[in-house]
């Protein structure tokens, strides 16, 4: 995906755009934040680099509404604010990085890549199944898109059927896997938590997706689309 450059100098997104061609990327600008953000909700962007000082709508705010429709498209905010408080301030509203001007773009380029490659490190540890994701650094589920609230151990259960797709679980394995030692008690606990998944899953179609092995436990079976 390419870049996006939300800056208002001119000559200095021509020097960062052929600067990022002759490194690899294709690069779309934009010279204003609602420029900036008509460009964001229509297209998708590997990485955002944006200025604070904006004509209009300035940066920190493009930044607030990004974040605020749930995009979580890597930011880097590029400005001449440099003081502690302006770093702190940008990073606490959404941003990933921060660089202030003037800069080597031999740094910029090193920062977007590893933005890049933090992107893809996240979305490698998504796990799939259809139209359900669910995301084990942040905890949260989404189906088709959309929020899923799941608690904590609806979360492990299905987390752990998701990583081992096809693979039947006991209740025991389940228990010993996600309880550990803090329960003693009846396996029924297992049918419980699956019971109340499927629940919440029931809604989107994707409650056949935990399968029950008659006799044994459950397995998670993925449709061939996913």
């Amino acid at each position: 995906m390419p870049l996006l450059i939300i800056e208002d100098n001119r000559d200095l997104v021509q020097v960062l755009s052929e600067g990022f061609a002759e490194n690899g990327f294709s690069v779309d600008s934009a010279f204003s934040g609602e420029k900036g953000l008509e460009k964001i909700s229509r297209d998708n962007y590997g990485c955002i680099i944006l200025d604070i000082m904006l004509p209009g709508i300035d940066g920190l705010q493009v930044l607030d509404t990004v974040r605020a429709q749930g995009n979580e498209t890597p930011i880097l905010l590029l400005t001449a604010r440099d003081t502690v408080e302006d770093r702190v301030e940008g990073l606490n509203r959404g941003a990933d990085d921060y660089l202030p001007k003037p800069f080597d773009f031999r740094e910029l380029v090193a920062r977007v890549n590893a933005l890049l490659r933090r992107t893809a490190d996240r979305q490698r540890s998504v796990l799939r199944c259809g139209g359900l994701e669910l995301d084990p650094v942040s905890r949260e589920c989404r189906i088709d898109g959309k929020p899923l609230s799941l608690r904590r151990r609806e979360f492990d259960i299905l987390e752990l059927l998701l990583r081992n797709e096809n693979q039947v679980f006991t209740r025991e394995n389940l228990i010993s896997s996600i309880w550990r030692k803090e329960y003693n008690g009846s396996s029924n606990v297992v049918d419980v938590h699956v019971k109340y998944l499927r629940d919440k899953l029931r809604p989107f179609g994707c409650d056949t997706f935990v399968v029950t092995v008659r006799g044994v436990g459950y397995k998670m079976n993925c449709p061939e689309y996913s």
